[in-house]
């Protein structure tokens, strides 16, 4: 393993972790029999203690096992926003022996379909606002068993949900599949167990099915609360979405393990936020990039006592050094930056709390071995080389559902260990840091330079005009390709021309982008991240 890193090692860490012997499921048991009265969920005002929440993770598994006959091994995929609800969901298939599927709720018929039809559950438990989304493939995926629930049914104030629908055409109503008091079956997976089948983004085509298992998710959940020092008990905001892995692991899974309380968000609200941290003096929140530009711009901000949080942090894409600067003068913390994937149940890197450093993937966490290689030699390059970032560990997936060729063609193996070719391009600093440089696939290629779209956003994100920027490339007969500049600006207008000289000022010449075209806003996937390839 390289082990460069372990000179910025956390104090008192050990540097590898024991295996899970448990299922993901004996997290939630234990935290309900330590503290069954502490609150594990806060939703706009209500509060569902661990043993109300084990309750009906007990309830919804047993109708899912004698009801729709789901047993182990089957899938059951999860179609919803944050709610409570997803909470229960996600649990109880894992009470039922099952293995979960979380599918994004942005997703349409056509993404839909071919999500349920590649993994093929036996049950979707959904969103009732997702109904007809999910009637409208129920016939060619099988018929599976549908459930539909009502996010204001766990709210407090149910006024605040006005989008949702009295009732789905087809299928169970939540509270009607909890009334039936079914009893769940008997609990028998194991770590080696398949606990869940994440798919990925779908940036380079259909999305595929990362197939994960106990062990593996339960590797997160155990490395994330140990690098962060959440303590029993804690406060963690969840503003990410609960599909996607950082917020599922991050804002369900870790506060779930050490009987903390998630106050969970169905959409994300900045005053919200900052009401929840002030009023409810929340210790932790992974955010996004987005997320934080919302909070650092609320009227009145600086008003707000944020003295309660003891990190944050966020992953998926780089936090503009500006953004950076102005959130640690406010909230007198280091945004703490991470990085993983869909293919290791999120991250693989965190910075080191004690020492981090802005816009930097992080070091190698507990067990893994990272390193970079030349992505057509594979020989592995040395410091500050850029390169394809490879890596190893216990979090790493078993394989892409039932894409044996696509998974050969990821998987690397060097010093007989299964390494995941992530198809990202990055470096390693002489201190053991990860840097993260650009997509292999997005890399445009102007007269033979190369240039790395990340490279020049962060250099736009600098222009005291500019809010966002997204760097693609357009076909050019000339230079082969041209840099193209999408820029949501900070006002309602931008001189472009004075723009391309401060450009010139800035960056070499073959970065310059030849055209910039000015947009209200950057299109984004549900985990935050920009859809360049839409643009």
């Amino acid at each position: 393993m390289q082990c460069r890193h372990f000179g910025v090692w956390p104090e008192g860490l050990p540097h590898s972790l024991p295996p899970s012997e448990h299922s993901v499921l004996h997290n939630l048991n234990t935290a309900a029999a330590v503290a069954p009265d502490r609150t594990a969920i806060w939703y706009y005002g209500n509060r569902i203690t661990y043993d109300a929440l084990a309750v009906e993770v007990r309830s919804l598994a047993g109708f899912l096992h004698h009801r729709l006959g789901i047993r182990s091994g089957d899938r059951v995929a999860i179609y919803m926003q944050n709610a409570p609800q997803f909470v229960v969901a996600y649990y109880a298939i894992l009470a039922a022996n099952a293995v979960i599927v979380p599918v994004s709720p942005m997703c349409r018929r056509a993404e839909l379909l071919h999500i349920i039809q590649d993994s093929g559950p036996r049950a979707i438990i959904h969103g009732a606002e997702l109904a007809e989304e999910a009637a409208a493939v129920w016939e060619e995926c099988g018929r599976p068993g549908l459930i539909h629930a009502h996010y204001r049914d766990y709210a407090a104030d149910g006024n605040g949900f006005p989008g949702e629908p009295a009732a789905a055409r087809i299928g169970t109503a939540w509270a009607d599949a909890l009334g039936m008091a079914c009893p769940a079956p008997a609990h028998d997976r194991r770590p080696e167990d398949w606990c869940m089948i994440q798919y990925s983004s779908g940036t380079t085509g259909q999305p595929k099915g990362c197939l994960h298992t106990h062990a593996s998710v339960n590797a997160v959940i155990f490395g994330y609360t140990k690098w962060i020092g959440v303590a029993p008990g804690s406060r963690i905001l969840a503003s990410l979405p609960l599909f996607h892995v950082t917020g599922m692991q991050n804002s369900m899974n870790l506060p779930i393990l050490t009987g903390s309380t998630i106050y969970l968000m169905t959409r994300w609200n900045a005053a919200l936020a900052a009401r929840l941290i002030q009023q409810e003096q929340i210790e932790y929140w992974r955010s996004i990039t987005t997320m934080m530009i919302d909070f650092l711009s609320l009227p009145g901000i600086g008003e707000i006592d944020v003295s309660s949080l003891r990190a944050i942090g966020g992953g998926g894409a780089q936090m503009p050094a500006e953004i950076a600067r102005r959130m640690s003068k406010l909230i007198g913390l280091d945004y703490i930056e991470a990085y993983g994937l869909s293919e290791t149940m999120a991250p693989t890197h965190i910075n080191p709390p004690q020492a981090p450093k802005r816009q930097c993937l992080g070091i190698p966490i507990f067990d893994v071995d990272c390193r970079i290689v030349d992505p057509d030699t594979l020989a592995e390059l040395g410091p500050n080389e850029a390169g394809e970032i490879v890596t190893h560990g216990p979090q790493l997936f078993q394989g892409y559902w039932r894409r044996p060729e696509e998974t050969e063609a990821a998987i690397l193996t060097l010093d007989g260990k299964r390494f995941l070719r992530t198809g990202d391009v990055g470096y390693m600093d002489a201190e053991g840091y990860f840097f993260f440089v650009d997509r292999l696939k997005r890399m445009v290629n102007v007269s033979g330079f190369k240039v790395w779209p990340a490279e020049v956003e962060a250099i736009l994100h600098g222009h005291p005009e500019i809010k966002e920027a997204c760097i693609v490339g357009d076909p050019d007969p000339r230079t082969g390709e041209a840099v193209r500049a999408v820029i949501v600006p900070c006002g309602e207008s931008l001189d472009t021309g004075r723009l391309k000289e401060w450009c010139r000022a800035n960056m070499a010449a073959y970065k310059v982008p030849a055209r910039f075209d000015l947009r209200d806003r950057l299109p984004r996937s549900g985990a935050g991240k920009v859809l360049w390839k839409k643009l």
